[in-house]
């Protein structure tokens, strides 16, 4: 706060939440999606999962469902209905033994009877507070009693309906209660005219011109009226459901003592009817049971009520698991009036992250409206996986990623507007001029990316990539799956962008081989099937190496089995376990062919099956490859420094 002497005091920031928190990381938000989508997850149900789980200290919408289940369940083991019944009670109690004690004073026939008329009241206290409205008692005290009964009944009802109107009657005079009565009057007028679809714009803008005090929320129209009556009436009914059948009678019984008037209770009950038809959609016949010692009165059990359905209205907001459902979908006011500033601000950064992912151009809606990670996110998730290879190779080899000068080619002297993924340096003078020669246009911008040209380099070498990846079932079981994924992530980032003039081609091989596009891979899902068809790879392969004589042909496979199954002359497929001796016969027959175009070849051997080992060690002295046994951590990184190594 400012003083005179204009300086400041500092303190922490007490209103809530820290405004000023660092929001999610979207970076690392992406790594997440990336990795469920690779372990076989949907683009959504991996987003969810994130929604679900959280990040960092922002709870995620598990934690905060969990809470909302414990307030749920905290009102209800706290608190019990019969509040107004046992406030009546020891209210009738009271007007009863003041009653007595001053008949007892007494010596006459009349008190004689009067005593008489006590002791045959009904058992039930309905039933007493009924007879006794005719009663003339002679003891003020216990006059006072029973019209507190009455006024009691009155507030309760009134205030189940209407908020605030428990203090409002706390001293109702009769004069209070008839304008009470009239406004019953007016309104259950005026919901009959709208249910019969009667205009009733001028008739509600007269009853709240009359009545409006008695609506603090200033609904603006008869259906926002209807909206605000039918939560608190269907709050009430559920009210009732919840008690026992014996505390329903009596209650109902009661309420035509309602502040001695039962037009009041027969004007209420005409109004919930209304309700009820206007409003069908609303919980009339939900219930909750409470089994607590703090007694409620009905209308303190009626917001109890209210606060249950808001409460199981949030938790199916948080769990969004109905269609079409969005973040936006949850009450944030609601949230943080049951749950706190910090659920509100939690819910909100998980409601900003999704629209941040969504904005950002990582999801794309396919023609079936399922969503799909987007060429940005691919590239985000290639960043990613391209990173951990080159640490864990710069680990292995004492070296960090390095941008090596003529890594791109030779220069040439001439230069080329930049390109997302070119390494090669600016030309700096090219780039002013462009600069001036657009502000002289009347773009104020000092450089904009469009400015920017680089250096042409002569391209010394290209290579056309097929890199071959099993997707067998073994390699799910295993856990190879998600690891084999981020090796072609990391290539192919590498090539894209380090490497634009190379060709790679992603071949996947399980009963069947064929290209696939790096998404398609990405989000592929294991599924059980029998067959490792190297065979029908290694045919693919040929086809991309043949189709580019021009390029150093290089041949990465990364299998965990040796060939199950074969291509027929037919194209059918042949399956045979022990691998038979035909499968062998014709897979080594496809490598055989392949040699022709002279390729560098390298297979990378993941687990410890010795026939594997044995097959693939006779394959690769046949064509003079390599083979690497990496860990499932380093097989990103070998397989990348084979693909440099080869490309050297």
């Amino acid at each position: 706060m400012p003083r005179r002497d204009r300086r400041f005091r500092y303190g922490p920031y007490v209103e809530g939440p820290d405004p000023l928190a660092p929001p999610f990381d979207l970076r690392s938000a992406m790594d997440e999606i990336g990795r469920d989508v690779m372990e076989g997850a949907s683009p959504r149900s991996a987003l969810q999962e994130l929604l679900r789980r959280g990040a960092g200290e922002r709870r995620g919408l598990d934690e905060l469902t969990r809470e909302v289940w414990q307030r749920r369940s905290r009102l209800q083991r706290d608190n019990r209905l019969d509040g107004t019944l046992q406030q009546v009670r020891e209210l009738l109690q009271r007007a009863m033994d003041a009653e007595r004690d001053s008949l007892g004073r007494d010596d006459s026939e009349d008190a004689r009877f009067r005593e008489m008329q006590l002791d045959a009241l009904p058992s039930d206290t309905g039933g007493a507070v009924r007879e006794l409205d005719s009663y003339d008692w002679r003891s003020a005290d216990a006059r006072e009693a029973y019209q507190e009964i009455r006024d009691l009944l009155g507030r309760e009802m009134l205030d189940q309906r209407f908020a605030g109107m428990k203090q409002a009657m706390e001293n109702a005079t009769p004069q209070d209660v008839e304008r009470i009565r009239e406004m019953l009057t007016d309104l259950n007028r005026l919901l009959a005219a709208h249910a019969q679809g009667q205009d009733t714009a001028q008739q509600f803008a007269e009853f709240m011109r009359r009545h409006g005090d008695f609506f603090p929320e200033g609904p603006q129209s008869t259906d926002e009226l209807v909206d605000l009556l039918a939560q608190r009436s269907a709050a009430a009914q559920r009210m009732l459901n919840s008690m026992t059948a014996e505390q329903r009678a009596e209650l109902m019984e009661l309420s035509q003592q309602a502040f001695g008037d039962p037009r009041l209770a027969e004007q209420l009950a005409q109004l919930d009817a209304q309700l009820q038809g206007l409003r069908p959609g609303e919980d009339w016949d939900g219930d909750g049971r409470f089994r607590g010692d703090n007694p409620l009165g009905m209308g303190e059990a009626t917001r109890a009520m209210e606060e249950l359905g808001q409460l199981d209205a949030l938790a199916e907001q948080l769990s969004q698991s109905y269609p079409g459902a969005r973040m936006e979908d949850i009450d944030l006011e609601a949230l943080g009036r049951h749950l706190g500033d910090r659920a509100r601000v939690d819910a909100q950064a998980l409601a900003d992250l999704q629209r941040e992912l969504e904005r950002d151009g990582l999801f794309t809606r396919a023609a079936d409206g399922s969503l799909q990670l987007s060429p940005k996110a691919l590239r985000r998730l290639g960043e990613s996986a391209l990173r951990d290879v080159v640490d864990r190779m710069g680990a292995r080899r004492g070296e960090r990623e390095t941008r090596r000068s003529g890594a791109a080619g030779e220069v040439t002297g001439a230069t080329r507007p930049w390109a997302f993924g070119d390494t090669e340096p600016w030309s700096v003078s090219r780039t002013m001029l462009n600069a001036q020669l657009r502000r002289a246009g009347g773009d104020p911008r000092a450089l904009d990316v469009t400015d920017v040209e680089i250096v042409e380099t002569e391209q010394r070498s290209r290579a056309a990539v097929a890199l071959l990846v099993d997707t067998s079932w073994s390699m799910v079981m295993d856990g190879r799956w998600v690891p084999m994924k981020r090796t072609a992530l990391a290539l192919h980032q590498l090539i894209s962008t380090r490497f634009r003039g190379d060709d790679l081609k992603l071949i996947t091989f399980g009963p069947y081989a064929r290209e696939v596009e790096l998404g398609e891979l990405i989000g592929l899902e294991g599924t059980w099937e029998k067959g490792t068809n190297l065979h029908h790879a290694l045919i693919l392969a040929g086809q991309h190496l043949r189709r580019q004589p021009d390029a150093q042909p290089v041949v990465l496979v990364v299998t965990d089995g040796e060939p199950t199954s074969h291509l027929e002359p037919d194209g059918s497929m042949y399956f045979d376990w022990p691998p038979s001796r035909e499968t062998i016969t014709a897979t080594v027959a496809e490598l055989d062919r392949l040699m022709a175009v002279k390729p560098a070849v390298t297979f990378f051997k993941l687990g410890e099956d010795p026939r594997l080992a044995a097959f693939i060690d006779d394959v690769a002295r046949r064509c003079g490859g390599r083979v690497v046994a990496p860990t499932l951590d380093g097989l990103g990184a070998e397989v990348v420094s084979d693909y440099l190594r080869n490309r050297r």
